[in-house]
């Protein structure tokens, strides 16, 4: 397959399509869950809704940035065996038949990173390699009919290193010492050890596994160059709010299980939905102008209006957390899970707005440490 075709937008909408057809299956689902009214596959995914939404969504948009960095035509087949997962879970085929494919979509994942270590074995490839480790395991606990709580810390790991390997990629580009590194690294190996127990001791793993969330946030809250271009202005500053509260959300969920261990319950919801919602889909924001402008080769530039769904996700998830799963308020719960639904789908189509409106030829403000091409490993995300 030539480059042409692999830069091509035609090319690379559709996996990102399917990777959207995850989103909007996980959230009707999350409405089932909620106990709300549904549009169409909610109660027959409610189970698989942590899967659907992680491997699904995320598993599938970052298996495509992946491919994009690797610029290899067979890089293509992870996304696009993972978004045949997503189509084949949706659908009335057999469950194996999804996870099935989901899982090879992860492993063929695994060989993409592979070739990029290869490429560049940097400590930032490393963390993001154990990862993709974790996500071929959550694949595999899934496809084998493990109960979905059971497969949380591994769904954890794959994208709170995911995420940790790329900013540990950027902050190599500041003032970054090899102890810094081996810090992140050692964090790295706390989250795949805490996954480890806890498929043999539930609430020690879950104990654990909160611990290495919070030297998680610690570190990217000490170490990220979010905290200076927080000062900044426009994109660079939108980008450090969201990477900060996220930062934030990942140090809520990691004092929950520290201290208690939970894997069932009030605690538990508000713990998976501060790392799922707070942290992740804050990353996603986060990282949406610079993954439109290297995937599709198209600009996404900002918009004020940006931080209203970001404003919203916040303010609901705090509803959510701190008013129903603290209090045991079922009507908070569901106003704040609704809350943070509509912040979702009002990201997509502000972001859907700017991309659509923008001149082909306009260009995103990009901050001094941020590269304006595909680095060797990831589609520089930057702050």
């Amino acid at each position: 397959m030539s480059n042409g075709v692999l830069t091509r937008t035609s090319f690379r909408l559709p996996f990102l399509l399917l990777g959207g057809l995850a989103l909007l299956a996980g959230l009707d689902a999350a409405l089932a869950l909620l106990g709300l009214p549904h549009v169409l596959v909610g109660d027959r995914l409610a189970e698989v809704h942590g899967p659907l939404m992680v491997l699904g969504f995320v598993g599938t948009v970052i298996g495509l940035e992946r491919s994009v960095a690797l610029g290899r035509g067979w890089g293509y087949l992870a996304p696009a065996l993972n978004g045949l997962g997503v189509l084949a879970t949706v659908s009335v085929l057999p469950h194996a038949v999804g996870a099935g494919l989901v899982l090879a979509g992860q492993v063929g994942g695994l060989l993409v990173y592979r070739a990029l270590y290869a490429r560049l074995p940097a400590a930032a490839v490393a963390v993001q390699v154990l990862g993709q480790l974790m996500a071929v395991a959550a694949a595999a606990l899934w496809l084998g009919g493990v109960p979905v709580p059971a497969t949380v810390p591994w769904l954890v790991g794959f994208l709170v290193l995911t995420i940790l390997g790329e900013r540990l990629e950027l902050a190599r580009l500041g003032a970054l010492s090899p102890r810094d590194a081996t810090a992140a690294q050692a964090v790295a190996v706390a989250v795949v050890l805490a996954a480890v127990v806890s498929l043999l001791a539930p609430d020690a793993g879950f104990t654990l596994l909160g611990a290495a969330l919070l030297a998680a946030a610690l570190w990217l809250a000490v170490k990220d160059v979010a905290r200076r271009t927080v000062r900044s202005t426009g994109l660079p500053r939108f980008i450090a709010l969201c990477l900060l509260a996220g930062y934030g959300w990942l140090a809520v969920a990691g004092a929950v299980w520290a201290l208690g261990g939970q894997v069932e319950g009030r605690a538990y919801d508000a713990a998976a939905h501060a790392l799922f919602l707070g942290f992740v889909i804050s990353m996603v924001m986060a990282h949406a102008p610079v993954i439109m402008r290297a995937v599709l080769r198209r600009p996404l530039p900002y918009r004020r209006a940006f931080l209203v769904p970001a404003a919203l996700l916040h303010a609901t998830l705090v509803l959510r957390l701190a008013v129903g799963d603290a209090r045991d308020l079922e009507w908070a719960v569901q106003a704040g899970g609704v809350g943070n639904i509509a912040a979702v789908l009002t990201f997509v189509a502000v972001a859907a707005w700017s991309a659509l409106t923008a001149r082909r030829t306009t260009t995103t403000a990009h901050p001094p440490s941020q590269p304006r091409e595909l680095s060797t490993t990831t589609t520089g995300a930057s702050s």
